[in-house]
């Protein structure tokens, strides 16, 4: 997801996007646990993603308040 997309989005689709690349970041951990994950990098992508959508937010907090 590039960071245009995300600016474009509202506080409450980011926040929902969050919560959707944790839910993918705890599953893919678990399938790293136990084997199954065949792309290590799907994780670190994962988290990146993360950080870049708080990111975002916490710069469209900045501008409101």
């Amino acid at each position: 997801m590039k960071p245009n997309e995300i600016r474009n989005m509202s506080s409450e689709e980011i926040i929902e996007q969050v919560r959707q690349k944790k839910r993918e970041l705890m599953d893919l951990r678990f399938q790293a646990s136990i084997g199954q994950l065949a792309q290590n990098h799907r994780i670190s992508e994962t988290k990146r993603t993360i950080a870049r959508l708080l990111t975002i937010l916490g710069e469209k907090n900045a501008r409101t308040e």
